[in-house]
């Protein structure tokens, strides 16, 4: 029996990326750099000391971070333990479809579109189709912003104008704001699918549906109904292999909308992380000979990478860290648990935007021998999955097992 889970902490880079300079993140560094405030006293917002991490750390976080860029690991000492790798990227770009892809075996062969940091910052011509398309007043923001602020600052207008919220940023993506209630979540989705349409064939990665709910400033929320509409993959992924071979793709999170909804077998979107780490541990109880489960947890990313909330990334990586034995302890022979990252996104940097990073590669299971692998690539990370379930090898990495 051979079966796989492939479980991304979304965000949690390790540094060392060997280009990251030129994506202006020479130093970035979202684990040692957490684990460095920590030390210091400077992430004791509910919580305090040390990061303290012992089961990541088992199988092999700390060294794998080490191995990456060299940075000190202050509370992360469990030395040489596990089986661990740090793996770099070759797409030119820092976003989720770029990390999920490559180490799904299939790194982005074209350049994303990337919107200038201009106001207003959309093509005319495209905006203009849009709010023909669909039956809109107009849209408000057409800028750079981060998701908080820019509510902060137009969704009252949203409410008296009926007018979207429409802003990009450092990734390549056309994000959508709008209230709940007041605009609809569902014609919120069905605007997505217009931009999708037109935007789509831009290269622009993602178009993302970006609900709230409140009356005011001061109550403004985002909630959890966020949804993606991701362009497909210009190539059969990990995902479509493990369909294609018979067997189920499992997924948890995001996955399904980083993947276009191509090669998903079934599919649970819990709410928030831990969540998430339950509909994981369910699909435990079906998964079979062959099947592979690929989840994402992705609050690192949303919650405190983009906000630079250290204090609260350092908590939602021990939360995670408690509940990691209980994915270990049900694995059976032929199982392996791989953990990775897909991008960083240092919450001690400038900025709101994702790092460029490597990221670690943690494996797992009872028939895996502790071992150093070294620096991988990360369509080697895919390629690894791929041997150890049985299928023949692809194009583009070379499995490392």
């Amino acid at each position: 029996m051979a079966r796989a889970i492939f479980l991304i902490l979304d965000s949690v880079g390790c540094g060392g990326a060997p280009d990251a300079a030129d994506f202006g993140d020479g130093g970035s560094n979202t684990l040692a750099h957490i684990a460095q405030a920590c030390a210091a006293g400077k992430a004791e917002e509910g919580r305090s000391g040390p990061l303290r991490l012992p089961n990541l750390d088992a199988l092999g976080l700390g060294a794998a971070i080490r191995l990456a860029s060299g940075a000190k690991t202050p509370g992360l000492d469990a030395g040489e333990a596990g089986t661990y790798a740090a793996a770099t990227e070759i797409s030119r770009g820092k976003d989720t479809p770029s990390g999920h892809w490559e180490l799904s075996g299939v790194p982005v062969p074209f350049d994303w579109h990337y919107f200038p940091d201009t106001q207003p910052a959309f093509p005319p011509d495209k905006i203009a189709e849009f709010i023909e398309r669909a039956n809109l007043p107009g849209i408000l923001g057409d800028k750079h912003a981060s998701g908080m602020p820019i509510l902060h600052e137009l969704g009252e207008e949203h409410i008296r104008t009926g007018k979207p919220i429409c802003y990009t940023s450092a990734d390549s993506v056309f994000q959508i704001a709008a209230h709940e209630e007041h605009f609809g979540l569902q014609r919120l989705y069905d605007i997505c699918e217009i931009a999708a349409d037109i935007f789509h064939p831009m290269r622009v990665g993602r178009i993302i549906a970006r609900p709230f709910v409140g009356e005011t400033a001061d109550t403004f929320t985002r909630t959890l109904n966020r949804k993606d509409y991701a362009i497909e993959p210009p190539e059969p992924t990990l995902c479509d292999r493990v369909v294609g071979a018979g067997h189920q793709l499992l997924a948890v999170g995001k996955i399904g909308d980083i993947f276009a909804h191509r090669g998903i077998s079934k599919l649970k979107k819990g709410k928030r992380d831990l969540e998430l780490v339950d509909d994981l541990l369910a699909f435990m109880d079906e998964y079979r000979d062959g099947d592979l489960i690929f989840a994402n947890l992705v609050e690192f990313d949303t919650l405190y990478g983009h906000p630079r909330d250290v204090s609260g990334y350092a908590r939602a990586l021990e939360a995670f860290d408690a509940r990691l034995p209980e994915i270990t302890s049900r694995l059976e022979k032929g199982d392996m648990l791989v953990i990775s990252a897909d991008h960083g996104n240092d919450p001690t940097w400038f900025g709101t935007e994702h790092t460029r990073e490597r990221v670690p590669v943690l494996i797992t299971g009872p028939d895996i021998a502790p071992r150093n692998i070294g620096v991988v690539n990360f369509a080697d990370v895919g390629e690894s999955i791929a041997a150890h379930l049985g299928m023949q090898p692809g194009k583009h990495g070379r499995s490392f097992l």
